[in-house]
């Protein structure tokens, strides 16, 4: 992420569950009489064959899922303890979930680094409350919190001790079912750089201060009140949202979110574990939860392979060829085959960041075109052997109906590079008619290891195919191409960020044709229904700052797409664009890092 400064916020004011084992058990080898067979010879020939034994539903959770409960003893240095380890660990192997039962916590201050979750485990936020705070902070990088990026909050109730929490947090951090009871300052101490960020189905019961976010994303939610705006801040679906106002201050406000489904969450009835799963919403407007029991169904945890890192994809296939759910909890799945999901309905839920790394150039993961599939909570980390895809949701041709029950995709995200050198020539490809993307972080790293032009080639971020696609909360950087592809009719996307790729060596490294780059966002010249609101495209090329892009959106000029308050942005002059969409909008200019915006398209 880039590192510019922002104003001061003065002048920016404008436990184990049951085992059960599923299915028969090895099968009992038949008697030579009663297979016909009479001679030692023939009963000899046919030796019984013992079949698999079924894979077991439910289980232990493992040792990176911590489970606290109000009369558990240090629990403020355990979460000291996970901290210590991940806060500056960006491209570390650790992962952990951090779980608190239903109940009242005193006087804790959970701060979250690198790979953690934490999360209650009622049905409900406020069944699990803190007299406390979960904080994200950026003193491990010097008060800049452009990199604090893969942690997330969940389903619990925060009593700030100063009245206002803090999470400073870039791409890649959800919100998600929270109750603030007091503020929300997303920036970090001293107001430094930040750029998220996410926030869905959450309460905040005071005012929200993004102070030096760039821009924000939140959905289906309620607020006290919201301070300042940057450059790009969207909301849908969130009662107390500022009024439309886009580009001063830059406010993109819907009043519901057309389509959404909350992401599927652990919880405990009782003593026992089961994962529920909201209902699909349409024309959503504030929390699920705000009014009692939130509304969906559940599953118990014995429906669930709970998986350990180390286990094999066979291994995974056979648990979802078994009828089984996919439950991964946190650590590293290396994978030499692509986990197939073929039945409806199925789920496949990471814990603290699960995270999957194909091997020898294979897909991670692909879907059926069936209905209900949810994909949520997991990352998708591109081997060093170039793999075609990474994500396939539905396969090629897929054209089936899910309207009433549509595949989500929810805080997966992908990453080629960072880590370690990675490569796939497109990241996610979504196939199947009505999915819904419900925030992901799609990134070609720019800092790391294993990073450089060709290093961590990967010329595609998203392709979207299938017609009635909805993405909220898109987030995809830095790809050698397109970042984002649109060729589905009906196509929509409410809040877009981007940045170019920064490590481009020169203007002919980019030329698309006679055009000079690739928009990041592409919608096909075949498409005749499409429209976007809250899209911004930023370039930084740092590596020559000479190069020019022609435009951050290109799309047919056709009235059936529609785009709505689009901005483009060069940071600190490091190359240029000409244009916001197709001929449309003034160029960046200068040094000033200072958007060029468009309102409305066409």
């Amino acid at each position: 992420m880039p590192h510019f400064p922002m104003d001061s916020p003065d002048s920016v004011r404008s436990l184990p569950a049951r085992r059960s084992v599923l299915g028969a058990m090895a099968a009992t080898a038949a008697s030579p009489t009663l297979l016909g067979l009479s001679s030692p010879a023939s009963a000899a020939s046919a030796a019984p064959v013992a079949q698999p034994r079924a894979l077991p539903g439910g289980g232990d959770l493992g040792p990176n899922v911590i489970v606290f409960e109000p009369s558990t003893s240090g629990i403020q240095a355990k979460l000291d303890e996970v901290f210590r380890q991940q806060e500056s660990a960006q491209f570390g192997t650790g992962r952990y979930a951090l779980l608190f039962k239903p109940g009242t916590y005193n006087g804790l201050n959970a701060q979250l680094g690198f790979y953690t979750s934490i999360a209650g485990l009622g049905l409900s936020p406020d069944d699990t409350a803190i007299n406390g705070d979960v904080t994200v902070d950026a003193g491990w990088f010097n008060g800049n919190a452009t990199q604090n990026f893969w942690r997330s909050a969940e389903n619990l109730a925060l009593t700030p001790v100063s009245g206002t929490n803090r999470w400073a947090v870039a791409q890649a951090a959800p919100f998600r079912r929270m109750h603030v009871r007091g503020g929300l300052n997303l920036a970090p101490t001293g107001y430094g750089w930040a750029s998220g960020g996410y926030i869905a189905d959450s309460r905040i019961d005071g005012s929200v201060g993004p102070y030096s976010q760039q821009q924000w994303y939140a959905r289906d939610s309620s607020v006290g009140g919201w301070a300042n705006a940057v450059w790009n801040m969207v909301f849908s679906g969130v009662q107390g949202a500022p009024a439309q106002s886009f580009p001063n201050p830059p406010y993109t406000t819907l009043d519901t979110t057309p389509v959404s489904r909350e992401k599927p969450f652990l919880y405990l009835n009782g003593s026992e574990y089961r994962v529920f799963l909201p209902e699909r919403r349409t024309n959503a407007r504030g929390t699920t939860w705000g009014s009692g029991t939130p509304r969906g169904t559940s599953l118990p945890l014995t429906q669930f392979y709970v998986a350990r890192p180390g286990v094999t994809a066979a291994t995974l296939n056979a648990a979802l060829t078994q009828g089984l759910h996919l439950l991964l909890t946190p650590g590293i799945y290396h994978l030499d085959q692509p986990i197939q999901v073929d039945r409806a309905g199925t789920v496949v839920l990471g814990l603290g960041y699960a995270t999957l790394i194909p091997d020898n150039g294979v897909t991670a993961l692909r879907t059926a075109d069936v209905d209900g599939v949810r994909l949520a909570g997991f990352l998708i980390d591109a081997g060093p052997v170039n793999s075609s895809t990474l994500l396939e949701v539905g396969p090629t041709g897929a054209s089936a109906s899910h309207s009433a029950n549509p595949t989500t995709v929810q805080d997966v995200f992908i990453r080629i590079g960072g880590a370690g050198a990675g490569k796939a020539t497109t990241s996610m490809v979504i196939n199947s008619r009505h999915t819904i993307i419900d925030h992901t972080w799609v990134w070609r790293a720019d800092h790391g290891t294993g990073v450089g032009w060709e290093t961590n080639r990967a010329d595609y971020g998203i392709r979207v195919n299938g017609d009635d696609v909805l993405a909220t909360g898109l987030f995809v950087e830095h790809f050698n191409k397109y970042d984002v592809q649109w060729y589905g009719q009906r196509g929509r996307t409410i809040f877009f960020q981007n940045e170019k790729a920064y490590d481009a060596p020169n203007q002919a490294a980019i030329q698309n044709g006679n055009v000079k780059g690739y928009a990041a966002y592409k919608v096909a010249d075949s498409v005749t229904t499409h429209e976007g609101w809250g899209l911004g495209s930023y370039c930084y090329y740092n590596v020559d700052p000479t190069i020019v892009q022609h435009n951050g959106f290109a799309a047919p000029n056709t009235p059936g797409v529609k785009f709505h308050d689009l901005l483009v942005v060069s940071l600190g002059g490091q190359g240029q664009y000409e244009h916001v969409v197709n001929e449309t909008g003034a160029p960046t200019s200068g040094t000033s890092t200072v958007p060029s915006t468009v309102v409305s398209y066409p």
